[in-house]
């Protein structure tokens, strides 16, 4: 069969790892797609940056052109934003070429626009890079499950965070340190906000619940907090409940009183306590790891590398021989639909589970205090440890679930208190009711 030709938008890391795995593996990629795969052209904004075995005659800085010419019939995306990004897999899909992406915040941000034009056209478009790297995630939700009710994605899905939270926890640094020895190691960015503030797993999060729940969610709609207040007194309380600290993106139907498919789902981000007996627990320095729980399927693992160059580009790999066998089908693979329209419920009506840690007078009747103002929020506490004595008196609750409303609303009030001297920890707990 006649080759089929593949234009690349982008060139750092994983665009350079993709040109490499395209030309080392060309007679496997070949043999398993049943046809030659050609790198039409590279579209790049600076075509006088020396790249490693990338042919110079490949480079173009008019993407716009390359995406549309007639002979290309794929379309990589790796240069990430919002745009040119979407204008340009637009403008592929419009004349015909099917696309791969890699561009969680696209997809986060106008997935249903790109979806939309996918279905319209008839094109592909894959995106298993996205999210999690290397790790096969993507497609067992998109086709695997489909036929499955999924009702709970949980997973670490940011590789930054969980290498600074775990040496944290195994080596007792602080944020500070351990950021900047996560950059050292080419771990983090220059500026890490998207990691550390959370942004980058809640895209991550909007995606897999799109996926698994069949319903529009955005980043927007993702309740978002980063790991920049995790303290060392946080890991310690965490060390003290035989559990660990990490970020943790959370997807899940919530139930109501009577249908199947529940009132709405909830979205979110955030650091919380997970015992040292949960699988995730163990996942450490930069890994990724995600449970999906499915009503026929039960509960699902899947653990590997989340993020670099080569992990990334193998998940692209995987799309291009996707896409190419299809296009020799000629049967386009699946369009994303969101039939559910679940709405995506506020955070206060997440119910969740927290663990307060109090500085309190040394005197008698505090804990009854403290218990009083659980009871008026009407949150019912699990256990409690009262510990220390005068200055360094402290009482530690963990309570049952509720609404996170109402448990904020509880430690709102108990700050007020005049027995209760600090607010010193507040972390919610997940994984183990």
């Amino acid at each position: 069969m006649k080759p089929l030709r593949v234009a690349l938008l982008g060139c750092g890391v994983v665009g350079i790892e993709v040109v490499r795995l395209l030309r080392e593996q060309a007679a496997d990629l070949a043999a398993r797609v049943g046809a030659p795969l050609e790198l039409a052209g590279i579209a790049v904004r600076r075509p006088d940056r020396v790249r490693e075995g990338v042919d110079p005659a490949l480079l173009t800085t008019d993407a716009e052109a390359l995406v549309t010419r007639p002979d290309v019939d794929i379309v990589i995306e790796v240069i990430g934003g919002i745009e040119p990004a979407r204008s340009l897999l637009l403008a592929a899909m419009k004349t015909g070429k099917s696309v791969i992406t890699a561009n969680k915040a696209l997809l986060a941000e106008d997935g249903a626009t790109l979806f939309a034009a996918a279905r319209e056209y008839n094109a592909d478009l894959y995106y298993e890079a996205s999210v999690a790297g290397a790790i096969p995630l993507l497609r067992p939700l998109r086709e695997s499950l489909v036929g499955d009710h999924v009702q709970r994605v949980l997973g670490i899905v940011n590789g930054t965070t969980n290498y600074i939270l775990d040496q944290m926890d195994t080596h007792g640094a602080g944020f500070t340190e351990a950021l900047e020895e996560a950059q050292a190691l080419g771990y983090a960015e220059a500026d890490p906000t998207a990691d550390v503030e959370g942004f980058d797993a809640a895209a991550k999060a909007a995606i897999l619940a799109q996926l698994a729940f069949h319903t529009p969610v955005t980043a927007a709609d993702v309740h978002r907090e980063g790991i920049t207040e995790v303290t060392a007194a946080d890991v310690a309380g965490a060390k003290e409940m035989d559990s660990v600290v990490k970020l943790l993106a959370i997807c899940e139907r919530i139930p109501s009183a009577g249908g199947r498919n529940g009132r709405g789902v909830s979205v979110r981000v955030y650091p919380a306590m997970i015992p040292r007996t949960h699988p995730l627990a163990s996942v450490r320095e930069a890994y990724n790891a995600v449970f999906v729980e499915a009503e026929s399927a039960g509960s699902l693992m899947f653990y590997g590398a989340g993020a670099g160059g080569a992990p990334t580009a193998s998940a692209i790999m995987g799309d291009l021989v996707a896409v190419a066998r299809n296009l020799i089908a000629g049967t386009p693979g699946p369009v994303e639909v969101t039939y559910a329209s679940l709405p995506v419920l506020p955070m206060g009506e997440t119910t969740t589970r927290y663990y307060i840690e109090l500085d309190v007078a040394d005197e008698a009747g505090v804990l009854a205090t403290v218990a009083e103002e659980f009871a008026r929020n009407d949150v019912s506490i699990k256990a409690v440890r009262q510990e220390g004595l005068g200055a360094e008196a402290k009482l530690v609750v963990v309570t049952h679930r509720a609404p996170d409303a109402a448990l904020s609303a509880t430690v709102e009030t108990l700050g007020r208190l005049p027995s209760v001297r600090e607010v010193a920890s507040v972390m919610r707990v997940e994984g183990d009711e």
